[in-house]
């Protein structure tokens, strides 16, 4: 096994709890906006249609189809249309209050925070990875209170690529003063995290929160982070 002295952290799905966070700022965009007037159903089946398009979309953003604006409105969108609401100007709207109100949140999944200061005290570099927007990823830190873990926030924007993209993973190493033999990735996706970093020549942990099926390889595989206590 190698040393390794820079940590290289995901934060949304990783670290930060985005399926949590993001329920409950939606919450408070579709009672802000009234929705359930408008789509004559609850938020539960109105979460769950958003869930789907997010990740549609997300997905066409990182394959370069749709600029970062339209996914931030037409998520709202396609899922307004869902309950036969065309509304555009609404679906902005929504979209500005959402990313107003998400990076507010503070759920982390179980020991985060724990295992950030054991490997802070244990002298490790650590730093994050994200596809996130760059202002949206560091409210979110900063609220969360785990800034000061990072010695560098690597964001797509800031990068000009995005993860799995090897150039994203270079540009970070570059800017961490690392190389890629005494680096480890930390994060839940198996195309961006795992690939992306494997591709790069950078070991890697795959955090499988929801014990899903492991189709991509990487150098560890834990089921929480306090099991990097086992490998760090």
């Amino acid at each position: 096994m190698r040393d390794y002295n820079h940590l290289f952290f995901d934060l949304d799905h990783t670290l930060w709890d985005f399926e949590a966070n993001a329920r409950v700022a939606l919450k408070e965009v579709f009672v802000l906006n009234e929705i359930e007037k408008k789509i004559n159903d609850d938020f539960d089946v109105f979460f769950q249609k958003y869930s789907f398009h997010n990740k549609l979309l997300w997905e066409r953003y990182q394959n370069g189809f749709i600029t970062a604006e339209e996914l931030k409105w037409k998520r709202m969108w396609r899922t307004l249309l869902e309950f036969k609401v065309g509304d555009e100007n609404l679906s902005k709207e929504m979209g500005k209050q959402f990313l107003q109100i998400l990076p507010a949140q503070k759920q982390m999944f179980p020991y985060a925070l724990e295992i950030l200061e054991y490997l802070f005290n244990k002298k490790y570099t650590l730093h994050l990875i994200t596809n996130g927007f760059e202002k949206t990823q560091w409210s979110k830190i900063k609220n969360s209170q785990i800034d000061h873990f990072f010695t560098h926030v690597i964001t797509s924007e800031a990068s000009n690529s995005m993860k799995p993209e090897k150039e994203i993973f270079e540009f970070a190493l570059n800017k961490a003063s690392a190389v890629a033999n005494e680096s480890i990735m930390i994060g839940d996706n198996l195309e961006a995290d795992i690939l992306g970093a494997s591709n790069a020549g950078i070991d890697t942990i795959f955090v499988n929160h929801i014990n899903a099926p492991q189709t991509i390889p990487s150098t560890f595989s834990i089921t929480d982070l306090s099991q990097l206590k086992d490998i760090l």
